[in-house]
């Protein structure tokens, strides 16, 4: 065998690997890297909704975003010769976000995790972090894991701060969407205390003359930028780009700037990557005894939520129609603004004005009570138009006809029209009775663990998305149907004609 042949070997077969799926020279990391340099934007994913100091919008110009890894994201992007863009994401779902490829990166106090490095690569770190315990001005002790058991707890879902709470167990834990939500709470005295990360609670909690650090900061870890586990080349590439900046005190520029500068950075240049042993995909459905239960515990809540929101629903519709159609003007005008302002504003807004917004006027409601409050006001509008078309469906004659015989107004609508209307009605009060079982998720961003938020919460920490999703499915539906069947068999008792 000649030379030149040893040598085409050696440069053809590596190819011929990459061309059947091999790994270890990915041929696709390259490819992405010089598709970023041919466009010229690196797509960073993050959350810039309560996403201080990290990303956030300009107080002053609100239509620019700002922040520490604003900064370190044109900077990092100036380093590979192309300009940086952001892409809006909750921050919980960053990591299946970027296996779907909606961005390039995660640049977004993504902690360097084996949880994390199981599903994506991550890069050297850029910031040392730590766990801050955030208490009301006042309160004494807490300043330790093992003093917050038996204390509501808050804490950013998919965080490091939520993993700590549940190994050390016994607090009773609180998960919030955004960064904000645990301290407003904590403020409106519904937490006994919040566990953030250092950044956050120096941004958020340190101004603020109601809160208080409570204790020293503890658990330091790093954060890092996530990549796809294919994108080598890129992934060196930002490693050798956190290197340059990190020598040209480009880093600590920036931290400075936002305060966040501390004696902790010094560990960034003594990081040595841990090597991160290899699991085998959980099968949800493989393994249903263990996930099932904790499903239906989820929801239990949401069918709690979803009968006693539909109850408060029913009757304040009904109310809301009989003060429509037969009260005087200024009330029959207040009846029909409220329709109409309930069913043209968002579930999720009038949510938040419930849970956050009465607290300022000394109301108070723990996230069930506020939930069922949201749900049944919500629905009781769409319960009175369903009244109305019932009411009104009902010929004038049986109402003239009933006065002729000597009933009052009440009797007649209680004898002669709501039992006809009844009828009428049954298949859209049903319809909105099914649809209240799945918009009882939204109730999640107000920290109730009900069905969805159970399926969130397990789907991120397997990564079984669809297991579990076809396991959730088939609960909702198991939830649903028998009510539909129920309607349909009342529908068919109360109707003349028993064909």
């Amino acid at each position: 065998m000649s030379d030149a042949w040893r040598c085409s070997r050696a440069t053809w077969l590596p190819l011929v690997f990459l061309l059947a799926g091999g790994r270890e020279f990915p041929l696709q990391a390259q490819d992405h890297l010089q598709s970023i340099r041919a466009s010229g934007v690196l797509r960073w994913g993050a959350d810039a909704e309560g996403g201080a100091p990290y990303v956030y919008p300009d107080p002053q110009q609100p239509e620019r975003l700002i922040g520490f890894e604003c900064d370190l994201a044109d900077a990092l992007a100036a380093k590979l010769g192309v300009k940086a863009k952001m892409v809006q994401n909750e921050w919980d779902q960053l990591i299946p976000a970027l296996e779907r490829g909606n961005f390039d990166i995660i640049l977004n106090g993504l902690e360097i995790t084996p949880e994390n490095q199981q599903h994506i690569s991550m890069s050297l770190p850029y910031y040392v972090y730590a766990q801050q315990i955030v208490t009301r001005k006042g309160t004494e002790h807490l300043v330790s894991l093992t003093e917050l058991k038996g204390r509501r707890v808050g804490v950013l879902s998919g965080s490091v701060a939520q993993r700590l709470i549940e190994g050390e167990g016994g607090a009773d834990l609180r998960i919030y969407p955004g960064n904000v939500e645990a301290l407003r709470d904590l403020k409106a005295e519904r937490l006994d205390a919040a566990l953030l990360d250092l950044p956050i609670a120096i941004h958020y909690a340190r101004p603020d003359p109601a809160l208080k650090f409570s204790g020293t900061a503890f658990a330091p870890g790093y954060y890092g930028i996530g990549a796809r586990k294919q994108d080598i080349t890129l992934l060196a590439a930002l490693n050798q780009a956190i290197g340059e900046l990190s020598q040209e005190q480009v880093l600590e520029r920036i931290y400075r700037k936002y305060g966040l500068w501390d004696e902790r950075q010094a560990a960034l240049e003594d990081y040595r990557p841990a090597a991160v042993a290899a699991q085998k995909p959980i099968s949800t459905l493989h393994e249903w005894p263990r996930y099932l239960p904790l499903l239906l515990r989820g929801a239990v809540v949401t069918v709690e939520l979803s009968v006693l929101g539909m109850a408060l629903a029913v009757v304040a519709g009904l109310v809301v129609v009989l003060v429509r159609l037969y009260a005087g003007a200024p009330l029959s005008g207040l009846a029909q603004a409220y329709v109409e302002v309930m069913r043209g504003t968002p579930l999720l807004i009038q949510l938040f004005l419930i849970y956050y917004g009465l607290p300022e006027i000394g109301i108070r409601l723990n996230p069930f009570f506020a939930g069922i409050l949201g749900l049944g006001l919500n629905y009781a509008a769409s319960e009175a138009e369903n009244y109305r078309a019932g009411i009104q469906s009902i010929p004038r004659g049986q109402t003239e006809a009933a006065l002729a015989l000597g009933m009052g107004r009440w009797q007649t609508l209680r004898h002669v029209v709501l039992p006809q209307a009844l009828r009428v009605v049954i298949p859209p009060v049903t319809n909105d009775f099914i649809a209240m079982f799945k918009d009882s998720s939204i109730v999640s961003v107000i920290t109730m663990v009900e069905l969805t938020k159970v399926y969130g919460m397990l789907a991120m920490s397997t990564y079984d998305y669809i297991g579990l999703g076809l396991m959730t499915a088939g609960i909702y539906f198991a939830l649903s149907y028998p009510a539909s069947i129920f309607a349909g068999r009342l529908e068919k008792k109360l109707s003349y004609d028993h064909r």
